[in-house]
């Protein structure tokens, strides 16, 4: 009786310490080096994490989408973690928002977008003839202007948990002059937004650094915490 009670006892621990997952993607052009500062956090804040690194500037975002997320939640599978949550850097956004169009993701928790081009970019509008731009940038990066054709602008609403992070603040001023302001340097604040969002907040980061920001990741960590972002009047 005390061998079975001790089994019971046993699993019901494991239970209470199952632990939830975080999918991070990375941006265009980036990899998952870029995202790991806030793995660390992530992870010292109880998460299982994965980091997924996937070749951004290689494919389409049709299939970026596959790769990357079916890589994030076999890896959460194969810990037994769950609910699901992503944290995303720009592409990777796009690439969450996409995959969910074509299939459902069991047990999906909350979603933290960091400088998304929900509405395209103003810098691809004006880059993408450029020789040498798809060179550097693939297949993902033309797909992502801002007119009616482009990738965000075919996504539509969402209908999941999405906090939005923009950035005010750039360090490459000429790409600014090609965005409306406020601007992170590659997307605009309004060009983060999109329909169905529960929380949108603006922080004083740039686009290439957000994801090592600590009032970003701050503000990442509350709103998996709590389905928002803690408010800054009272910080």
């Amino acid at each position: 009786m005390n061998y079975l009670f001790a089994i019971i006892l046993l699993c019901f621990s494991a239970l209470l310490q199952a632990k939830e997952c975080v999918i991070l993607l990375h941006g265009l052009a980036r990899s998952a080096d870029a995202m790991q500062v806030l793995e660390k956090r992530l992870q010292q804040a109880g998460y299982v994490v994965s980091n997924v690194d996937y070749p951004s500037t290689q494919y389409p975002i049709e299939q970026l989408a596959a790769l990357a997320v079916d890589q994030g939640l076999r890896h959460c599978q194969q810990q037994s973690a769950q609910p699901v949550h992503f944290v995303t850097h720009s592409l990777g956004g796009i690439l969450v928002r996409y995959y969910l169009t074509q299939q459902p993701i069991a047990h999906l928790g909350r979603v933290v977008m960091l400088g998304p081009p929900n509405q395209g970019s103003e810098v691809v509008d004006n880059l993408k003839d450029v020789p040498g731009f798809e060179l550097l940038n693939g297949p993902a990066g033309q797909q992502l202007g801002t007119d009616e054709a482009s990738m965000p602008k075919r996504l539509g609403p969402v209908d999941f948990e999405l906090g939005v992070i923009a950035g005010t603040q750039s360090i490459n001023l000429l790409l600014s002059t090609m965005l409306p302001n406020p601007d992170d340097g590659k997307v605009s604040l309004e060009s983060t937004k999109v329909k169905g969002m529960t929380d949108f907040i603006a922080l004083p980061t740039t686009h290439p650094f957000m994801m090592k920001n600590d009032a970003v990741i701050a503000q990442t960590l509350y709103f998996l915490q709590h389905g928002e972002f803690e408010p800054l009047e009272s910080k």
